[in-house]
């Protein structure tokens, strides 16, 4: 019987080797943060992951496991449900929890991507924001979601309790598109100003275009403060994932999709948001696609995450000292995966300077069925500049 108090299983003892343009290095230990027999995990980028000192936060879905072949394996005639997983000790071990059970991070009425709504959870009802929300509260945690990968409905939640209680949801506006498909990236710039990076529908109604939005008021009013590349003729560009450079200056990183090209594409912006300049692309084939995770290391680095769907189906890692203008090789954090549906990831770094990145994952000794892993590693011991 599953546990809401699910441990972790550590799948290796110590490290294992991480292939970096061919060298190896002793670095990283793998974890499993929730693996349930029958049942699938994923997504972590869609939900968001917050780190306080030692204590890490992160979402994720939970369904019901099917082979849908080339599709993600949740079955969309079961319910799926919106979880969390919380490490008090930098991500070695994790505890479930359940917070729509408790009544929050509830469903919006059709607010779901994949499955059924939950019988045993009643509808929300998107409320107007009121605003006043204080972005710098020590123990904040926000939270953006959509009804749709196209032209959905997106709306917000946040916390000051590290998430274990949550108001909303709060309705996002749609910033002259046909609708917004949010995921979880935002920066925060003062108390009552923060910055939202979130997928916009092309005029089509297809996916999507990414945008930076913002409030100056705690969130009770939102403004398109730009469109962050052309809109894609036939492909898209979407999930966008952030971080900020300095005062003036962040960077963005998408997911791309043209004609059987997948790859991530890279924006800096100089001014805030305002507008943006196309950098090289970071990767050149992420295989079938997957969206970027990126974090600003303690010495400056970006480190960026990503989920390779081909063979070998892998989790991968790239390092820039130069803010994004150039990257190193790719470092194969792992690359023993069973199939193309695994990714999604977020990244974190604890205050000793390993990086946690979080993602769903599926391996030859676990079964079919899709696990919510974790990767601890240590940047500085990669060889990469």
């Amino acid at each position: 019987m599953f546990s809401k108090k699910l441990p972790a299983l550590l799948l290796f003892a110590g490290t294992i080797p991480t292939w970096v343009g061919g060298q190896t290095h002793p670095s990283v230990e793998h974890v499993v943060i929730y693996h349930e027999p029958g049942m699938f995990g994923g997504w972590p980028a869609n939900h968001g992951i917050w780190i306080w000192g030692d204590e890490i936060l992160v979402g994720f879905s939970k369904g019901y496991y099917k082979n849908l072949g080339d599709r993600h394996h949740i079955d969309r005639e079961k319910p799926e449900h919106h979880m969390l997983a919380r490490s008090l000790d930098g991500g070695r071990t994790w505890s479930i929890e359940d917070p729509q059970a408790k009544g929050y991070l509830r469903y919006v009425d059709g607010g779901f991507l994949h499955g059924v709504p939950r019988p045993d959870v009643p509808f929300a009802q998107l409320q107007d924001p009121v605003g006043g929300i204080d972005f710098t509260h020590p123990d904040f945690a926000l939270t953006v979601r959509t009804t749709s990968t196209g032209a959905g409905i997106s709306y917000f939640f946040y916390s000051y309790d590290r998430g274990r209680t949550w108001e909303g949801p709060f309705r996002l506006p749609n910033f002259g598109a046909p609708g917004i498909a949010a995921r979880t990236d935002y920066i925060v710039n003062g108390p009552r100003d923060c910055m939202l990076f979130l997928t916009a529908a092309k005029q089509n109604g297809e996916e999507g275009r990414p945008i930076c939005v913002r409030t100056p008021d705690g969130g009770r009013t939102w403004r398109l403060v730009s469109k962050i590349g052309p809109e894609p003729e036939e492909g898209f560009s979407i999930m966008p994932a952030s971080v900020r450079i300095s005062d003036s200056e962040i960077l963005v990183v998408v997911r791309r999709r043209e004609g059987p090209r997948r790859w991530l594409a890279a924006y800096l912006s100089q001014d805030n948001g305002e507008t943006w300049t196309p950098l090289d692309d970071p990767v050149s084939d992420t295989g079938e696609g997957n969206p970027p995770a990126l974090v600003k290391l303690r010495d400056g680095r970006i480190c960026l995450i990503y989920g390779y769907r081909a063979k070998p189906f892998s989790i991968r890692a790239k390092l820039s000292n130069d803010n994004g203008r150039t990257w190193s090789h790719d470092i194969v954090l792992r690359d023993d995966g069973g199939d193309r549906d695994i990714g999604y990831p977020r990244v974190v770094q604890r205050p000793d300077g390993k990086v946690i990145a979080v993602y769903y994952f599926n391996d030859p000794k676990t079964g079919p069925e899709r696990y919510i892993g974790a990767t601890i590693w240590d940047p500085e011991l990669t060889g990469e500049p």
